[in-house]
C-alpha cells in the first residue's frame, strides 16, 4: 500500500481542518448577501406559499361540501 502522508517534519494536522472552518465561514455570508439583494426574498415565497396553501383548502373544502 501506498504512504500518502507527508513527512513528519511538514506535517500540518489542522490545515485541512483551518481550510474548512474557513469555507463553511464563507458560504453563509455569500448567500445571506445574495438573499437580502433580492428585495423581498423569502418573505414573498411565504407569502405566495400561504396563498396557495388556502386556495388548495379552499378547494377541498369546495369539493366535499359539494
Amino acid at each position: 500500500m501506498a504512504n500518502n502522508q507527508a513527512p513528519q517534519g511538514n506535517h500540518d494536522p489542522a490545515g485541512n481542518t483551518q481550510m474548512f472552518r474557513a469555507f463553511v465561514d464563507e458560504a453563509p455570508q455569500g448567500r445571506q448577501a445574495a438573499a437580502t439583494s433580492a428585495g423581498g426574498g423569502p418573505r414573498i415565497g411565504l407569502i405566495l406559499g400561504v396563498i396557495a396553501a388556502v386556495a388548495v383548502v379552499a378547494a377541498v373544502a369546495w369539493l366535499a361540501l359539494a
